[in-house]
Parts: C-alpha cells; sequence; structure tokens
C-alpha cells in the first residue's frame, strides 16, 4: 500500500494541491486549496482512492459507504467498483444538499440497497472543520442508518477531527497536509 499511497501523493499534489490565498468553504483563510475532485475524477487517481479507501475500509463492518455530494460522488463511485473488483462489494449512497423537492423528497440516494441498520461509513474529499460531514450524518441517521467511521482523502488538521469527534463520529484519513507534502517528495 505504500507505493499506492506515494502515487496518490504525487497525483494530489499535481493535479489537487494549490498554494496561495484562498477562502474555504467554511469561510476560513488557508495558504492552500485542496480540490480532491481534480485527483478523483483522473482515472488512475480515481483507481488509487478505492483502492486506499478499500483498504482502510477492511477495520470496519459495514454494508456501504456514501458521503455529500458534489465532492463525495466520485469518491463512492471509486470504492464502489473497486469494492466489487476485490470480491467485497459494497453499494454507495449520495447525499444531496437539499432534499429532491419532488417524488420521494428524500435526501439521500441509493436506498434500495441498503436495509434499515445498516453500518456505513461515510467518505470524504476533505476535512477542515468538519461541519459538512455533521450535517451529512445527520441526514444518514434520518435515513435509518448507523455511521461505522468517516474516512477522508486529507485532513486538513483544523479542528474537524475533534469537533466529529464530538458529535461521535471518528475520522480516519488517507493523509493530513504534512503527510501529503512528505509523501509526494
Amino acid at each position: 500500500m505504500t507505493e499506492l499511497k506515494s502515487r496518490l501523493a504525487r497525483l494530489l499534489l499535481k493535479l489537487s494541491y494549490k498554494e496561495g490565498d484562498f477562502t474555504l468553504t467554511s469561510g476560513k483563510k488557508s495558504d492552500y486549496y485542496f480540490d480532491c475532485k481534480q485527483t478523483a475524477l483522473n482515472a488512475e487517481g480515481g483507481y488509487l482512492i478505492g483502492r486506499l479507501f478499500v483498504e482502510m475500509l477492511k477495520n470496519y463492518e459495514v454494508q456501504g459507504v456514501g458521503g455529500m455530494t458534489l465532492g463525495a460522488d466520485p469518491l463512492v463511485s471509486a470504492v464502489t467498483v473497486v469494492s466489487f473488483l476485490e470480491g467485497r462489494p459494497l453499494p454507495g449512497f449520495i447525499i444531496r444538499k437539499k432534499a429532491k423537492g419532488h417524488g420521494t423528497n428524500q435526501y439521500l440516494e441509493g436506498l434500495a440497497n441498503f436495509s434499515e441498520g445498516d453500518r456505513v461509513v461515510l467518505l470524504e474529499d476533505v476535512c477542515t472543520t468538519g461541519g459538512t460531514l455533521i450535517t451529512a450524518a445527520e441526514r444518514v441517521r434520518d435515513a435509518g442508518l448507523e455511521i461505522a467511521g468517516v474516512l477522508a482523502v486529507l485532513d486538513r488538521e483544523e479542528g474537524g477531527r475533534e469537533r466529529l469527534k464530538e458529535a461521535g463520529l471518528e475520522l480516519d484519513a488517507i493523509f493530513t497536509r504534512q503527510e501529503l507534502l512528505a509523501a509526494g517528495k
């Protein structure tokens, strides 16, 4: 897995990591921006993320994965495909930012693949304050699923892990910023 992680780090630094002056979703200012979608939508990047997440998921007894649109969409797809190829098929779901507004009027898409009480892991591209993940967790719990944990590509180490812990969620990440910078060399 070390080689896969090194390859992913190089791709993330090339495609997703930018230094400069940025305002994040949380409103916080930052000297770098991490746009994971650029790597997750790259064929090799999506495969590497899927493989690493599936490896991390071996530590969980879960029936599937999901996450908030749009950042988690390629992550969920990568995990569902790689998990199938590796003989442990895990279905996925996507959480809408707003309820559908028609038909079933639901927040989660893909629920036909799950049963009430199923354990799932939330996937996230980058965790800063944890706010988006807390909102996502509420919607998942409201849909009748139990959250076993949260996996992120990058933990910015800016309070998100602690805030999630207060909300009863455990975060595990492929990289922290320092790990990413070190692994990409």
